[in-house]
């Protein structure tokens, strides 16, 4: 595994632990969260998971995004949520990405971004509990 010490804010850090935390409580799959602070000049972090289905992507999406509400975060743009194959949402710091499992097969960002480092996260039991 690639962990290291962040270069991204701990605001960004934060609610991609949050979004993390709702998608895994809908039962999102393969949650990964990646630092590119160093890496890119757009963004600090993508948060890359996979849905079983577009409505489940949606569902993830959807859930991530009303957990970012409740900490004061709402995204600068969405994109693909029409289809639910590829679904991002853009915070500026923080970049979302939820695909189904064959797309997030095809374009494989943890791969384009090896070299970007892990960001650890724990997810809790609810996010209705924090």
């Amino acid at each position: 595994m690639r962990m290291s010490a962040s270069k991204a804010t701990p605001e960004a850090i934060e609610a991609a632990r949050v979004a993390a935390s709702a998608i895994h409580d809908k039962k999102g799959e393969d949650t990964v969260i990646l630092d590119l602070s160093s890496l890119l000049v757009v963004t600090d972090i993508f948060l890359i998971a996979s849905g079983t289905s577009t409505r489940h992507v949606k569902t993830l999406v959807d859930d991530a995004e009303e957990a970012l509400r409740s900490i004061g975060r709402k995204p600068i743009r969405r994109e693909g949520t029409d289809y639910g194959e590829w679904v991002l949402l853009d915070y500026g710091d923080l970049v979302v990405h939820v695909f189904d499992r064959d797309t997030r097969a095809y374009y494989d960002l943890e791969r384009l971004w090896a070299d970007a480092p892990l960001i650890e996260f724990a997810p809790s039991s609810s996010a209705a509990d924090a």
